[in-house]
């Protein structure tokens, strides 16, 4: 699915199921609670803290995807064509960060 796609699948989402979105600041509380939860899970279950009983049953791929959804409105509501704007993004990093990753000895 191309990313506008998936903003136009939001947007019937909102239309059909939400009412109306969100307003943009409670959306990036909303955000920061879902990439918070995100890193609970990898903080637990990729690092050095120990797994709560509770959190081995969270699925980190539906974590990931309520911080996409969230995002997704947010660039609607503000206007934003996602998929430009990715695409742009990676053309800069490709141009910029090719060499650097490449040299990078940490990385090999």
């Amino acid at each position: 699915m191309h990313i506008e796609n998936a903003q136009n699948a939001v947007d019937d989402w909102i239309k059909n199921h939400g009412i109306r979105y969100f307003n943009e600041l409670t959306n990036m509380a909303q955000l920061t609670e879902e990439v918070g939860e995100v890193a609970r899970i990898i903080a637990r279950r990729y690092g050095e803290q120990s797994e709560k009983e509770s959190d081995k049953s969270k699925d980190l791929g539906e974590e990931l995807a309520d911080v996409l959804f969230v995002v997704l409105c947010l660039a609607n509501q503000t206007g934003i064509n996602l998929q430009d704007a990715f695409d742009r993004k990676l053309d800069l990093k490709t141009k910029r960060d090719h060499d650097r990753h490449q040299n990078n000895e940490k990385l090999k």
